[in-house]
């Protein structure tokens, strides 16, 4: 009986609250069509009439605005994914450092954690974009070999591929993925885990055979007269969002890798020495793999927030998904639309960042027997 009153009451309030949301929007849409406000998504399929000034997918001012609208998604995407993986690795070496017994590195770590943590993103973001109009013009100058930078942007190293880029990665994925059968299968066969030798000849093997496959150009940017050739072209709205985000995501990583490491028992810690074990492999074999269990709730936030800041990149005019919207919103006067639109897109950015990792959290987490 309980039970049955239970699924009662859910039903009650379900049906309550689609009742009531299809109230607000049949209201909306009768209220719009008495003030003759166009209201519906036909809008999607025009033409867009607006250019774009950079975007990861090709794009013209002929195509419709749902296809602008999957640029803007692409362009936030490629900042974001940029930005996590970048600010991932960087924030761990962080994050060790700000550990380390020698002074120096612990305090030059911790002053790049201090001032990412307390200074504001947008600031930040302004602070970077101003730079490049410090900078000179043509050729620039140049920082480490095969990146210059100038005020034109931030010029690095390409990387093409003569069978495609999406055949480079179906290879890649599939060797990601081959990586533990694999593992299994010489497990099986000699009766223990493969030694880190077996381990980095397989790595080489399939790097081998990856980059005979897709045969991979470098193309080196060179410095003329006239500016600089070759290379990848990073524009100075892209470099500073890339820049700022990267620098202030990693300051937050850091702590969360610190934490993390800090959680473990320090009698682990003298317990590894006592077995003569070295540092690395101390970090890779005992500290890192409890750590995990720790940090990736909060990673999961902090990926989250990655792409909720990248929207701060109107202040810089990089052309992210929030750009396009609001120029698409201007246009068509379709602003409720827009805004679930731009409701529905983030929700499914970030719950799939969620679902990612809350996966991955479920399958590191210990398990009560």
């Amino acid at each position: 009986m309980t039970y049955r009153r239970a699924i009662a009451i859910q039903f009650f309030a379900i049906s309550c609250m689609v009742a009531i949301v299809t109230l607000l929007v049949a209201t909306t849409v009768n209220n719009l069509s008495a003030r003759g406000i166009p209201f519906g998504l036909g809008f999607l399929f025009d033409r867009a009439g607006f250019t774009i000034a950079e975007s990861l997918l090709s794009y013209d001012s002929d195509d419709s605005n749902a296809w602008a609208i999957a640029v803007g998604v692409g362009n936030t995407i490629y900042a974001s994914v940029i930005t996590i993986i970048t600010s991932t690795l960087l924030g761990t070496v962080l994050g060790i450092a700000r550990l380390s017994s020698n002074p120096l590195v612990s305090a030059l770590a911790r002053v790049w954690i201090e001032t990412a943590r307390n200074t504001p993103l947008l600031l930040l973001l302004l602070f970077v974009y101003t730079i490049w109009w410090t900078l000179p013009d043509g050729a620039g100058f140049r920082l480490v070999p095969g990146v210059h930078i100038s005020m034109r942007g931030l010029v690095v190293p390409s990387l093409a591929f003569d069978n495609g880029v999406w055949l480079f990665a179906i290879l890649a994925l599939a060797i990601v993925a081959a990586a533990r059968p694999v593992r299994k299968w010489i497990a099986a066969i000699s009766g223990r885990a493969p030694t880190y030798a077996v381990k980095l000849f397989l790595i080489a093997l399939f790097g081998v055979a990856l980059v005979y496959v897709s045969n991979p150009q470098i193309g080196w940017p060179t410095a003329s007269a006239d500016g600089i050739a070759g290379g990848l072209t990073l524009t100075p709205e892209t470099a500073t969002i890339l820049l700022g985000l990267v620098f202030y995501t990693t300051g937050f990583v850091a702590e969360i890798v610190r934490s993390g490491i800090e959680s473990v028992p320090r009698g682990q810690w003298e317990a590894a020495r006592a077995l003569g074990l070295s540092q690395g492999h101390i970090l890779r074999r005992i500290i890192i793999p409890q750590m995990m269990r720790v940090i990736v709730p909060p990673m999961t936030s902090q990926f989250i927030n990655v792409v909720k800041n990248s929207t701060l990149a109107i202040a810089v005019g990089y052309s992210d998904f929030m750009v396009i919207m609001g120029t698409l919103i201007n246009k068509t006067s379709h602003a409720i639309e827009g805004t679930v639109i731009i409701v529905v897109v983030y929700l499914s950015i970030n719950l799939s960042i969620s679902l990612v990792l809350n996966a991955y959290n479920r399958r590191v987490a210990i398990t009560e027997r």
